[in-house]
């Protein structure tokens, strides 16, 4: 069975710009041992339809469910999740096709 595809969604405000850009340069280091790449990451423009909180968005391709709930979990990404705390407000979303 091929795994399926998965895409790390997040979506940010960001409460302390330093920090955030402390957080933002420290994530590349953690996504390599999951074979993750960075797809886009951008400021909101408009919201089309529906509401949404957010002035930023993240998305991360993983090559299963597995990369990226490991990647999640791993010690190298877990040790940013305070700094993240600080930094910004995320809403972080696993999907898979």
């Amino acid at each position: 069975m091929t795994p399926t595809a998965a895409c790390v969604i997040g979506h940010i405000t960001v409460k302390d710009a330093a920090r955030w850009a402390q957080y933002v340069a420290s994530v590349p280091g953690t996504l390599a041992d999951w074979q993750a790449e960075l797809v886009f990451r951008g400021q909101c423009r408009e919201v089309l339809g529906g509401t949404h909180g957010h002035t930023d968005t993240v998305v991360l391709r993983f090559p299963s469910v597995e990369a990226a709930e490991g990647w999640f979990r791993s010690p190298a990404y877990q040790a940013l999740i305070p700094l993240r705390h600080q930094a910004a407000d995320v809403d972080l979303i696993l999907c898979a096709a």
